[in-house]
């Protein structure tokens, strides 16, 4: 079923860079005022564009819930020591990006920015590697997997703690009440969907009403979906988490972040220049997903590995570990959301990290590819961590 999940997501992958290049000819070849026009049309006083990013992104913001709920009890990070490679390594993964978004961006509004280049895309990047097809070892799609799962928790922690405005007490109040009615459900062994979802629903009404970005909403109610351990069956029909993930899973990779790809992705790319590309803001996203995940991410990776708190997965070989962290920049999905919070009142630093989110993305795609596309071959094919 491992192998089912991950060409799940690598498909998703794909058909989001296909949404994204869409946007872009749109934004480019004269469709510009027809896509701007109907991402700005209300629709019950709210525009398309926030529906998506805070309506349709809560199901996106659920399924990772869910995945990380499972993982940690359930799956490949039930134990610390499978979890302390992935952690590690999405920790230098997290702190190194930053530092080199602040190396540019040190004060001003710009300086609100620096948790974009944090973020792993893990659909895009298994896109990737589904390019490679059987070159790319198993070990690296799991590694990659947990290791993204993990960078996903702390995206989603940035989010809670930096990224909200304007709070109202009472929509806070009302929020916490439906959370502690989902977890009474949990507690009392409560098993049937029907039951959690109306809370769910009136959980992400409130929290859009809070201050909080209404995708918290979205994790907080996964976390109370009462999960079965079921080792080796995702698809468990007596499990509440595995039915609802399985349910969610094909329309978030292929409905869901389709449609934000498409919402987001759109600059428009003529007669962008070398000014354009030298912007603080622009660079500090590019070379924070570029150049600081992949040094943050392997060279955790090697220290943890030469220190003996971890060891690196059997039937690898460094370099395609090193190709495996250049990957990690592909930031698309969760670094375009976090720079539409940081820069929600500026359309030109909005547009200025959405061209370094793509161009880094770009960039730690194709180098990315191109290492693992070369890489020799190592001995062994296990899927067990060594130690």
């Amino acid at each position: 079923m491992l192998r089912r999940f991950l060409a799940h997501e690598a498909s998703g992958g794909l058909v989001l860079i296909a949404s994204a290049i869409v946007a872009l000819i749109a934004t480019n070849f004269g469709a510009v005022e027809l896509y701007e026009t109907v991402l700005a049309r209300p629709i019950a006083g709210v525009s398309v564009l926030r529906w998506i990013n805070e309506g349709l992104m809560a199901l996106f913001f659920v399924l990772v819930g869910l995945e990380i709920k499972r993982e940690l009890l359930d799956g490949q990070l039930t134990t610390w020591p499978h979890r302390a490679l992935p952690g590690i390594a999405a920790l230098g993964g997290m702190i190194v990006p930053a530092l080199v978004f602040l190396a540019f961006n040190p004060s001003g509004a710009a300086l609100r920015g620096w948790a974009v280049p944090t973020a792993t895309d893990i659909a895009f990047s298994l896109g990737v590697l589904a390019l490679l097809g059987k070159r790319v070892p198993v070990q690296i799609k799991v590694f990659l997997t947990a290791l993204a799962i993990i960078d996903d928790l702390g995206a989603i922690v940035i989010i809670a703690l930096f990224y909200g405005h304007d709070f109202a007490p009472l929509m806070l109040g009302l929020d916490t009440l439906c959370f502690a009615a989902l977890v009474v459900l949990n507690r009392l062994g409560v098993t049937r969907l029907v039951f959690y979802i109306p809370l769910g629903l009136l959980l992400w009404y409130f929290m859009l009403r809070s201050g909080i970005h209404a995708t918290i909403a979205g994790v907080l109610f996964a976390a109370t979906i009462p999960l079965k351990a079921s080792p080796g069956h995702p698809d468990d029909a007596h499990s509440p988490l595995h039915r609802m993930e399985h349910a969610l899973s094909p329309y978030v990779a292929f409905v869901v972040l389709p449609i934000f790809g498409f919402a987001n992705a759109g600059v428009q790319m003529r007669g962008l220049g070398l000014v354009a590309l030298l912007k603080p803001v622009t660079l500090g996203c590019l070379l924070g997903l570029f150049v600081g995940k992949q040094i943050g991410v392997f060279g955790c990776t090697w220290l943890a590995a030469r220190l003996g708190i971890a060891k690196k997965p059997a039937g690898t070989s460094w370099t395609q570990l090193y190709g495996m962290a250049v990957l990690c920049g592909i930031g698309f999905t969760m670094s375009l959301f976090i720079g539409l919070l940081a820069f929600e009142r500026s359309d030109a630093l909005q547009d200025q990290t959405k061209i370094g989110v793509l161009f880094g993305s770009l960039l730690s795609a194709l180098v990315g590819w191109t290492v693992l596309r070369f890489a020799p071959a190592p001995p062994g094919k296990s899927l067990k961590i060594q130690g």
